[in-house]
């Protein structure tokens, strides 16, 4: 008799969580898997072909009281990680992408309020992609951070 242990009957791989997220339009799965995400309050919202990643506005991502405004790294590690949600999303990989390379551009402050990003995939290759990020809180115009990235993927 073969018993599961608890750990192996929860235990998934990236491309069954990334095809059910697709699958039920659902991303909330996808991020429940990565404590980071979870931790800042991470969220995802898909429209047609389009991800649109939201930091909720949250008392704990704080790093300047005096304004107040977001910490840059929870800026950063948002759009990191919006990045690779994407990457996982749109090519379904079979393993969580790799950075290679992360380069940010802080615009202006975030203020303590709901803030948004998105992604584009500007090139993939077979080893390696490139994705532009973008942040923004009430307008897309008037955005608070623009990043670049690259990634090893399998």
């Amino acid at each position: 008799m073969t018993m599961v242990t608890p750990e192996a009957n929860q235990a998934l791989n990236v491309k069954d969580i990334v095809k059910k997220a697709t699958e039920l339009n659902d991303f909330g799965h996808l991020l429940a898997h990565v404590p980071y995400a979870k931790f800042i309050g991470m969220q995802v919202a898909r429209f047609g072909d389009e991800l649109v990643f939201q930091l909720p506005k949250k008392d704990e991502n704080i790093g300047n009281p005096t304004l107040p405004a977001i910490h840059g790294g929870v800026i950063a590690g948002f759009m990191e990680m919006s990045a690779i949600v994407q990457l996982m999303v749109f090519m379904q990989t079979t393993k969580v992408p790799k950075i290679v390379d992360f380069s940010i551009d802080y615009l202006r402050a975030g203020h303590h309020r709901d803030s948004f990003a998105e992604c584009k995939i500007t090139r993939q290759g077979r080893r390696v992609a490139n994705v532009n990020i973008n942040c923004w809180q009430t307008n897309r115009k008037a955005l608070i951070a623009t990043a670049r990235a690259h990634f090893l993927i399998e």
